[in-house]
């Protein structure tokens, strides 16, 4: 064998592992089934959803999103890039924003977890939801409900004091600035580009002149 066919062939063999590797990965965060005679580790948790009390048996890779969507049926969390940069998977957790795709849904034991189901319903709309409604604030509405949850946690953190990157005096109550705002949400991305009509939602709920 010659050296060139020789690094062909290891190329080859580690593109491969690595393939199968990834879908592997992929296949264990849904909850599909593991190669055969892999058995996967499995785990109870038991948390809140959206003010209900859930107990869940798991594989202990799946993630918060995939244990919403898959075994609780709430899919208006949705799933986007999986890779915690477009911000669709967005939910509150103790009252704080995180991309559920990034955390295993065993690490939420006893944790309430709220979704954009347990914010408002169509005939009850939460105020955010009916700004967004009001202002137009998505399009295709794929990135709204992460959208519309961050929004939440957004007037949630600067009421409570909590200044961003570009908080000018971290001895001062951040203001709704249009900067604070841009910064706040700048995890959730809209591809439609409907930032301006999301601030406007926003500023709105927040008590400010649209």
């Amino acid at each position: 064998m010659s050296r060139r066919n020789l690094l062909i062939g290891t190329a080859t063999t580690v593109a491969i592992g690595a393939g199968a590797r990834a879908a592997d990965a992929q296949n264990a965060a849904a909850g599909l089934p593991l190669p055969a005679g892999e058995a996967p580790a499995m785990a109870t948790v038991s948390f809140s959803v959206n003010g209900e009390a859930r107990a869940l048996k798991l594989d202990t890779r799946t993630t918060l999103l995939d244990a919403l969507r898959e075994h609780l049926h709430l899919t208006g969390t949705k799933k986007g890039c999986d890779h915690g940069q477009c911000g669709a998977c967005t939910v509150i957790v103790g009252g704080q924003r995180i991309n559920s795709c990034l955390t295993l849904a065993v690490m939420h034991e006893g944790d309430s977890v709220t979704t954009i189901e347990g914010l408002g319903t169509p005939e009850h709309m939460h105020p955010m939801q009916a700004a967004f409604v009001k202002h137009d604030g998505f399009q295709c509405g794929y990135c709204t409900p992460g959208q519309i949850c961050s929004a939440v946690s957004v007037l949630q953190e600067i009421k409570a004091g909590i200044p961003s990157h570009v908080t000018a005096d971290l001895n001062a109550t951040p203001q709704l600035t249009n900067a604070e705002l841009r910064e706040r949400m700048s995890g959730n991305i809209c591809r439609c580009g409907a930032y301006s009509n999301i601030a406007e939602a926003i500023t709105e709920v927040a008590g400010r002149p649209a």
